[in-house]
């Protein structure tokens, strides 16, 4: 193979990971390493929209760009490229089948409709129990209206490439079905039929890379994904809220939530994170370890809550231990962290007060006669928002990057 040839096989794996959620750290030592492998001296230069690719070998170089976008999450396509790459490494795969391969795990593909609708549905009645739901009629009308709107997401897909145009419709519907239920009173104040189906879209990966890539200061990426990211989240709240507010019903800001048992908390914590493990295509070889480290995670999120830690505090303690264990768990048995470690931990991102937020804001600029209870709740749901991402993002963050770069360091040390 000749230099363009290697360079195009190299910026393709690149891309593939990239566009599928793996993390821009080990998306760029993986290209890396297979440029290695392949006699190239290269450097991956990640943007949002592109990646860039530039090469030498010997004293020839050149410079490509290939369009890539990180709008997806396909954990199954990430592992199964990783994999291509190290067999590549080790000699075990020749580099044509290496092309063919590649091209094949770009186009696999995603989880079939009636998994995803399941995993939906389950993900949104696990939510629920979470946050406390107290009514049978309440969670059944939840699943349903989760399994429509997978359904509805799946169907929009084969029209249309809008990222955004899925969770507005999805949300929509979800606000519409919250909305009924409360006018034939089957929902409480906390509006969880309207709310847990939209908390399984809210795109979490996309923060915790985003948070990631500013830390290490690629800002400009970075900063792109928390944009869409916020995007996301904003038609999201925007369908919910219109779905809610075409048949005349709100949103209440700084509602506070329920308390619910131990074992409860740690079953349902379970099967949420086994359901966002579908929504990210992840390998069922991997699930094992998101879903045992994600309900003592939340166990012990629970504890902190029990002897009066705050949302913030609780996330940061539970994301911290993910970090820690899962970190080197994807470096010992080779598997993407975005796999394992985004999917214990996606159940905490707080949607719903960031939903409360949005409607906090939508009333505060309706209604003339502001109350000051309004402001002060509509602030106080917005900065738990942020305070809990902040948390999350740092407690999963830091021992990841502080592990890494140890891992990264011993080889040298030896040498």
């Amino acid at each position: 193979m000749n230099l363009v040839e290697r360079s195009d096989l190299v910026l393709t794996f690149a891309r593939t990971l990239h566009v599928n959620g793996q993390s821009t750290g080990e998306m760029v030592a993986a290209a890396e390493r297979l440029s290695n492998s392949l006699g190239l001296r290269a450097t991956i230069i990640p943007r949002w929209g592109e990646l860039q690719l530039q090469a030498t070998d010997g004293s020839a170089r050149l410079v490509s760009i290939m369009a890539a976008s990180p709008t997806g999450v396909d954990m199954d396509r990430v592992a199964s490229a990783m994999q291509a790459s190290d067999e590549v490494g080790a000699g075990q795969l020749a580099l044509p089948a290496l092309a063919e391969t590649i091209n094949a795990i770009a186009h696999a593909p995603p989880a079939p409709t009636w998994l995803f609708t399941l995993a939906a549905a389950a993900g949104a009645a696990a939510l629920s129990v979470l946050f406390g739901v107290q009514h049978l009629a309440a969670v059944m009308l939840i699943i349903a209206s989760a399994a429509a709107g997978a359904v509805l997401r799946r169907t929009l897909a084969r029209y249309s490439d809008n990222p955004f145009l899925q969770p507005l419709c999805a949300a929509l519907l979800a606000g519409m079905v919250g909305a009924l239920a409360v006018r034939f009173e089957l929902s409480s104040s906390l509006r969880l039929v309207a709310v847990c189906p939209c908390m399984i879209l809210v795109p979490g990966p996309h923060v915790l890379n985003g948070t990631m890539d500013l830390s290490l200061s690629r800002i400009h990426l970075g900063a792109s994904r928390l944009v869409y990211a916020g995007l996301v989240i904003l038609a999201i709240s925007s369908g919910l809220l219109l779905g809610l507010g075409l048949l005349g019903v709100s949103l209440p800001v700084g509602e506070p939530g329920r308390a619910v048992s131990l074992w409860l908390d740690v079953i349902a914590a379970g099967i949420a994170v086994a359901a966002y493990s579908v929504f990210f295509s992840t390998p069922l070889r991997m699930l094992k370890w998101p879903v045992a480290i994600g309900m003592v995670a939340h166990a012990l999120r629970w504890w902190t809550l029990a002897v009066g830690g705050g949302a913030a505090t609780g996330a940061f303690v539970a994301c911290l231990v993910v970090g820690l264990t899962l970190t080197p768990v994807a470096h010992r048995w080779h598997m993407p962290f975005a796999a394992i470690g985004f999917a214990s931990v996606v159940s905490m991102m707080p949607g719903v007060f960031l939903f409360r937020m949005a409607s906090g804001l939508l009333q505060l600029g309706n209604n003339s006669n502001t109350t000051l209870e309004l402001l002060s709740a509509t602030i106080a749901d917005g900065m738990t928002a942020v305070t809990v991402i902040l948390a999350m993002s740092f407690g999963v963050v830091v021992p990841k990057i502080a592990i890494d770069f140890l891992t990264d360091r011993a080889p040298r040390s030896k040498s």
